[in-house]
């Protein structure tokens, strides 16, 4: 893929549900530090992997970890449930100031998607490579379909949507077609959606579909656990 990519990997010190969670050891290692070693596996075809944090002690360890952290991040950016999008603007700003240049693309790398490899990377720079997208987000195949989603009302059990009605007896694999959620793990979206249109999406996403054991999404000490057991056995078989 052409052009100058900038991969920014998030990374507030306040978090709500796992208290420090990008810095919390997972299997002997930070949990940021996964994200960033991979981000460090495809460096020649990223700009530069920069972390964008509000924290002196995750500031620190990315930088051990091999990151750069160019910048502390404003405080008005690092308040809970600030959005994505003006973080990564304000990188993009001081990136492109500080280096006299113009990125093409922004890979946002989230350090709560610790299972994602190096080649997941390639293979969503490959699809953006192919044109007409404004962005590349990656996605897992939702375990329970739409279809099967409840809601409660008045005491009563609903469907949860008008359009899809669950009739009596229906079975799992007659749910179609397949219904996918984000996961996380990538963003890749052109610079100018995100400067000019205001959006990390766009309008025209490309997806890149990735297996449940690649998609574990840290948000709660449930996902850690998980995480840590699959990195474990990541580990244990050599990978």
């Amino acid at each position: 893929m052409n052009g100058m990519i900038l991969a920014v990997i998030t990374a507030r010190g306040g978090s709500k549900g796992v208290p420090r969670k990008n810095i919390r050891p997972v299997c002997g290692k930070p949990l940021i530090a996964y994200t960033i070693e991979t981000a460090l596996e495809v460096r020649d075809r990223l700009y530069r992997i920069i972390v964008s944090t509000d924290d002196a002690e995750i500031a620190n360890i990315s930088q051990q970890y091999g990151a750069e952290v160019p910048f502390m991040r404003p405080p008005e950016l690092a308040v809970d449930k600030i959005p994505t999008l003006p973080v990564l603007q304000h990188a993009v700003r001081f990136v492109e100031a500080q280096d006299k240049v113009r990125l093409d693309w922004v890979l946002l790398l989230q350090p709560t998607s610790p299972l994602r490899t190096k080649d997941d990377i390639l293979t969503a720079l490959e699809l953006a490579q192919l044109g007409n997208c404004d962005s590349v987000i990656s996605v897992v195949q939702t375990p329970t379909h739409p279809l099967f989603m409840k809601r409660i009302e008045n005491d009563q059990l609903m469907s949860f949507s008008d359009v899809l009605v669950e009739k009596e007896g229906t079975r799992r694999q007659d749910a179609q077609p397949p219904a996918y959620v984000r996961n996380g793990a990538i963003y890749l979206t052109r610079r100018d959606v995100l400067m000019e249109y205001n959006s990390v999406w766009g309008r025209f996403i490309r997806p890149y579909i990735m297996p449940p054991e690649r998609s574990v999404n840290v948000d709660g000490e449930l996902d850690l656990k998980l995480a840590e057991l699959m990195l474990q056995s990541k580990m244990d078989a050599g990978h």
